[in-house]
């Protein structure tokens, strides 16, 4: 694993743990502070409401009996230690006089609109409620927030010096699970660089688990099988058509030097035939595997259009119409296409030669629509076809009977090409029994 690979499957493992560790800990922050501000004020309104109870208890008692005997105590020395009581009270009279105040109160529970105040002596703030009576005296009561600040800083230290822990805890474990998860992914990673073109039979390690990257794989194992096949078959082509280009090749090297070693031997005008006609199979040949390889690259094939299939049909009966062979069309009715003109133009007249060639007598051809799609029909009354063998003549270069194709100028490609066409239309075409006696061809194409 090189330094730069490292690097990317670290940046990975590093983005998803920064970014579960930012998640979690605005989800903390938020969820601590949520948490300790309504602690805080929900002990904060028991404060206020035990000053609002303190003071309604004074006003009944100032207006039943008077002002409570606790003497105000002016005179205290502001410099005593002592702390103020967690509950101070006080009550002034209506010309501002101190009427009578908690014993530990040292000084007067200052005025104002605050609901908390600050007491001499006091080292935290209290809640203040008051209230007037009917002789126009106030009574003021002040309760201590001190519980409010300790519970407070009791509940805030332990979630402050815990939540770097939790963090710690969510990114190793993010960590560990990603690095975990991208393990298989660097296998297959590894696996994927050693494969090369003359390697394709390797496969990617599958992971027992159906998930994501399990999947990833299956699918990564089934491209490789679809290049593999495609890589044997292309080779397999490329042998197939430099043998069958060897023969015509030799042909006209054998008479070219029998020409030349022996003028005179061949009789006049039979080296030029020899090489005009194995010129004309090579031509033929190398027209045929232009056709394939068109029909299996959709960049190069020419822009489909509607095609009328029965023009087709009818133009290739007319062409093959020869002395003693009868050519049956009363079934040819209408049916158009999607496609490509030339290719589905090769399909016809390949099937239709395909069948004068075995045909003893006759050759019938139908055309129809049935269940959305064009059906083209092509029987012969020859020997017909084999059933182990009806498979294998789609292959390419494949000749039931060798001599005789190559005498009557087959190369073993036409029905390759019929299949490879009519497969990149989104038809298909199968091969039976006729009741004619031979071959029966049925090819569907969608309408």
């Amino acid at each position: 694993m090189t330094g730069a690979d490292m690097r990317a499957a670290g940046s990975v493992r590093l983005r998803t743990t920064l970014a579960a560790v930012l998640v979690v800990a605005v989800a903390l922050v938020v969820g601590v502070a949520a948490l300790v501000l309504t602690v805080r004020g929900s002990l904060r309104d028991a404060a206020e409401t035990t000053a609002e109870q303190r003071v309604a208890d004074l006003v009944a008692q100032v207006e039943a009996s008077g002002p409570p005997h606790a003497a105000p105590d002016d005179e205290t020395d502001d410099e005593t230690d002592d702390e103020p009581e967690d509950v101070v009270w006080q009550v002034v009279g209506p010309d501002s006089q101190l009427l009578a105040a908690d014993p530990s109160l040292r000084g007067r529970i200052p005025d104002g609109d605050d609901d908390t105040v600050e007491l001499p002596g006091a080292e935290h703030r209290y809640a203040v409620a008051s209230d007037d009576t009917e002789d126009g005296s106030v009574v003021t009561a002040a309760v201590s927030l001190e519980d409010v600040d300790e519970t407070t800083a009791a509940l805030a230290a332990p979630l402050l010096l815990g939540a770097p822990l939790l963090l710690l805890v969510v990114g190793a474990t993010t960590w560990l699970v990603v690095s975990r998860a991208l393990r298989p992914v660097e296998r297959i990673r590894a696996e994927v660089e050693r494969i090369s073109g003359s390697s394709l039979d390797r496969r990617v390690p599958e992971p027992p688990v159906r998930d994501e990257v399990g999947r990833l794989a299956r699918t990564m194992n089934q491209m490789l099988v679809r290049l593999q096949g495609a890589r044997d078959r292309q080779e397999e082509f490329v042998a197939d058509a430099s043998h069958e280009l060897r023969s015509p090749l030799a042909s006209i090297r054998q008479a070219a030097e029998v020409a030349r070693a022996h003028p005179g031997a061949l009789p006049d005008g039979e080296l030029a035939a020899t090489v005009h006609e194995e010129v004309l199979r090579m031509q033929s040949l190398v027209d045929q595997l232009l056709v394939l390889a068109r029909a299996g690259d959709a960049r190069g094939r020419a822009p489909w259009a509607e095609v009328d299939l029965d023009d087709l049909v009818l133009a290739d009966a007319r062409r093959v119409i020869r002395s003693g062979l009868t050519i049956d069309t009363r079934d040819v009715g209408a049916g158009r296409v999607h496609g490509d003109a030339v290719a589905l133009a090769q399909v016809v007249r390949n099937l239709v030669d395909n069948a004068a060639r075995h045909a003893r007598r006759g050759v019938r051809l139908s055309l129809g629509a049935a269940d959305g799609a064009v059906v083209l029909t092509v029987e012969d009354d020859g020997t017909g076809v084999p059933e182990r063998d009806r498979d294998r003549v789609f292959e390419r270069f494949v000749r039931l009977d060798d001599a005789r194709a190559r005498d009557a100028g087959g190369s073993g490609l036409g029905l390759a090409i019929v299949r490879e066409v009519v497969t990149a239309h989104g038809g298909s075409v199968a091969l039976g029994p006729s009741a004619l006696g031979g071959a029966r061809f049925d090819v569907r194409l969608p309408a």
